[in-house]
């Protein structure tokens, strides 16, 4: 089970290893946004998103023997790259099962930090059985990307950074928007939250087509999305909330919020143009919700966190031409 104090540990063994990063803020987007937006630059982590968090979290709290063995993990990307990190950091062997259709930029990069790479097709293959058997057959510990309790944790640490850069600028009150995929950072930062600063509340951000959190949230029970693959926000095009998450998320957070794909661009354009730091698109949603879905939002004040920008250059120049001609 994953609580504070999980969280706190998680934070122990992260210090030294893993950024604070910081809140930003912008006069610009306070207008479009119609209170004050702060911007919690996960972008800037480690490997380019919180991943890592969750990554050094599940790899440092393995037995030393367990560890030595050897990990494994599935992702389209961002979890690829921090748990491929904490292996090599950690010297143990890494195996990443990514699909196909993944961005090159984090095949390349997951490769980069030592792991080795297996693709699959995720509209015909089932990554969960391929995982498992690579795990049995190699003895790797299989490190989730999201339904895992010390990954919960390892992200949870944001939301303690959270708490305290709020209190630093004397935010006691507003909405967290957080991009949400599984639902790995939506919990841990909605438990960091409760803990910390009751006044924020969480509200899960999706794109149009995957918002799986936000229609489970609405039934009070886990529902699915009809494809898997298509969406230019890749590091969160997830099946369905996870079995240890939702809970989590259906207690403590508010209702979702969905955004288009040309919204999650045009926020991967703003932030650029106004806080200079890259966003993808996966990453951008929760911006793209505090500037475009503000009748949604309450009070002077609204946290959004930026969580990754391991963008290709392509997508970029598709943000910032949709942009220009908007």
């Amino acid at each position: 089970m994953t609580d504070i104090t999980r969280i706190e540990a998680a934070a122990f063994r992260l210090q030294g290893h893993a950024l604070r990063t910081p809140l930003l803020g912008s006069d610009f987007l306070n207008q479009i946004a119609g209170r004050r937006l702060w911007l919690k630059a996960e972008c800037l982590q480690l490997t380019g998103s919180f991943k890592f968090r969750g990554g050094w979290s599940a790899v440092s709290a393995l037995e030393p023997e367990v560890r030595a063995r050897g990990v494994i993990a599935y992702s389209s990307g961002n979890h690829a790259q921090g748990v491929a990190l904490a292996a090599q950091r950690h010297g143990v062997p890494c195996v990443i099962i990514m699909p196909s259709d993944a961005p090159r930029l984090k095949i390349d990069n997951t490769r980069a930090y030592g792991a080795e790479v297996v693709l699959f097709d995720r509209d015909r293959d089932d990554r969960d059985a391929i995982g498992n058997a690579i795990a049995s057959e190699r003895g790797l510990t299989l490190i989730k990307p999201y339904d895992e309790p010390e990954v919960i944790a390892g992200q949870g640490t944001c939301g303690l950074e959270i708490a305290e850069q709020a209190a630093e600028h004397g935010i006691r009150e507003a909405d967290v928007l957080v991009c949400c995929g599984g639902g790995g950072l939506t919990a841990g930062v909605a438990l960091a939250l409760e803990s910390r600063a009751p006044g924020l509340r969480v509200r899960p951000c999706e794109p149009e087509g995957f918002d799986d959190t936000a229609r489970s949230l609405a039934s009070g029970q886990i529902e699915r999305n009809a494809r898997l693959s298509g969406t230019l926000c890749d590091a969160i095009a997830t099946p369905s909330p996870g079995a240890i998450t939702f809970p989590i998320n259906k207690r403590l957070c508010g209702p979702g919020l969905v955004v288009s794909e040309d919204e999650a661009l045009q926020a991967v354009a703003l932030a650029w143009l106004r806080l200079k730091i890259v966003l993808e698109p996966g990453g951008a949603v929760a911006l793209a919700a505090a500037l475009f879905r503000r009748e949604s939002l309450a009070g002077d004040d609204v946290i959004c966190i930026g969580s990754g920008g391991n963008l290709d250059t392509a997508i970029f120049r598709m943000a910032m031409d949709r942009f220009a001609s908007a």
